[in-house]
């Protein structure tokens, strides 16, 4: 895998000369290539954990300027989430990529009143305060799109701007239960399964990234910015598919079926004679056909039910011990080889572990490797595609908590004086 050789240099995604690699790593806000079809465009990100902050991300990653506001005393909590080195969380080194980092108390009046001050040149601010926060503290979209009519304010919460549970606390598991993903997901005989990660919310931060450039092109057309209202219990109920229309014309209620489908089989998981764990999905009724007659159980192509994918998820008992006895009996290389020949789909289940030494993923450039002046070199997932014009890029990875505090604001135009006022206040 050719990885970078520093920030700004992520090989295949974001071609940029290596002579600016030094100057990324003392002054990552003097790295700022303006590069990327986002760049010129100014994000003030607002929000913690996490649908609003990788929204951001997805943002910076081609180009826009984001600036990370958080508080004095309370950082964004994923600078502590999971593992850490030395004592320096490595979500955050994620999540908080491509994002100058300073501080804000926006409950005070210094704060408040910065914080307008900062509005009046941005394009975005992405917030996920409970409803009713940011007009507590003065800073509703009045007083934001007073100060800036251009302005568009995404506002990521759990359950949005109204209702009756918009006041509520919550996170992305409330949406992964509520939305019916939970039901659906488990065997039959088990309890409802929730994700191990924050599923919820990075499907509501591809969504709300999506959001922002809609609004931003609406800006374009009439000259006035707008509120995005984005409540993460939406995005993943579009994305379990036509359940609710299934339920309202036909009163279906789709059941756990485990790794099964109930659209279409053989589809499962199916553990080869060296022990690994192989996925196997035949959608297209061609791509069953090939899967029996390479499993040497050709006979069950004539039968009726084979002929579509609800027929053949009926007979998923007999599918599958086609399919399972046939791996069982080969080895997970000799079951991807021979599948690849026949032209059916399979792919081994992978761990982190496989990811990372996966030669299409080494091809792709998709964990990448940049320079980090904490730790050192970090391996993380490249920007989402690749663009043949304009790439985005991974030009530093999260920053210390504040660092740029003095820098964004001095840019701003406040004074030495009026900086030390605002530390005294404990606005910064």
């Amino acid at each position: 895998m050719t990885h970078s050789t520093g920030a700004g240099s992520v090989p295949g995604r974001s071609p940029q000369g290596a002579e600016r690699t030094a100057a990324a790593l003392s002054d990552p806000a003097g790295a700022r290539p303006g590069q990327g079809p986002l760049s010129g465009l100014r994000v003030l990100d607002l929000a913690t954990l996490f649908a609003g902050p990788l929204a951001a991300t997805l943002l910076g990653d081609f180009g826009a300027e984001v600036v990370k506001v958080e508080h004095p005393t309370v950082p964004d909590p994923s600078r502590g989430h999971g593992p850490a080195k030395d004592g320096i969380g490595l979500w955050w080194k994620l999540l908080g990529r491509n994002k100058r980092a300073m501080t804000l108390d926006l409950s005070t009046p210094g704060g408040r009143d910065t914080l307008l001050r900062l509005a009046a040149t941005a394009d975005v601010i992405i917030e996920n305060f409970r409803p009713g926060t940011l007009e507590r503290w003065g800073l509703g979209w009045p007083e934001l799109s007073a100060v800036n009519p251009r302005l568009v304010l995404a506002r990521v919460t759990a359950f949005g701007q109204q209702g009756p549970y918009a006041h509520r606390p919550g996170f992305g598991t409330l949406a992964e239960a509520m939305s019916g993903f939970a039901a659906v997901t488990g065997e039959p005989d088990g309890p409802p399964t929730l994700p191990p990660f924050g599923l919820a919310d990075s499907i509501a931060a591809l969504t709300c990234a999506y959001a922002v450039m809609t609004a931003l092109a609406g800006r374009d057309r009439t000259g006035h910015g707008q509120v995005v209202d984005l409540a993460i219990i939406e995005p993943i109920l579009t994305v379990i598919g036509p359940q609710p229309l299934w339920y309202d014309q036909l009163g279906y209620v789709q059941p756990r079926t485990g790794n099964r489908s109930a659209n279409n089989s053989p589809r499962n998981t199916y553990r080869s004679a060296d022990g690994r764990w192989l996925a196997v999905s035949a959608s297209a009724r061609s791509i069953a056909e090939r899967v029996m007659r390479l499993v040497g159980r050709p006979e069950l192509i004539a039968e009726p039910w084979f002929a579509t994918g609800a027929g053949r998820a009926r007979h998923a008992d007999v599918l599958d011990e086609a399919v399972g006895d046939w791996i069982a009996r080969h080895k997970a290389e000799e079951v991807v080889y021979a599948f690849e020949d026949a032209e059916a789909a399979v792919a081994p289940v992978y761990d982190v572990r496989d990811v990372m030494a996966d030669p299409q993923f080494a091809a792709l450039d998709t964990v990448t490797e940049i320079e980090d002046p904490e730790l050192g070199p970090l391996r993380m997932q490249n920007v989402l595609f690749r663009l043949s014009g304009t790439p985005g890029g991974i030009r530093w990875a999260g920053r210390p908590h504040g660092a740029d505090t003095a820098e964004v604001l001095t840019e701003l135009g406040l004074t030495g004086p009026e900086i030390a006022a605002l530390r005294t206040e404990g606005a910064l």
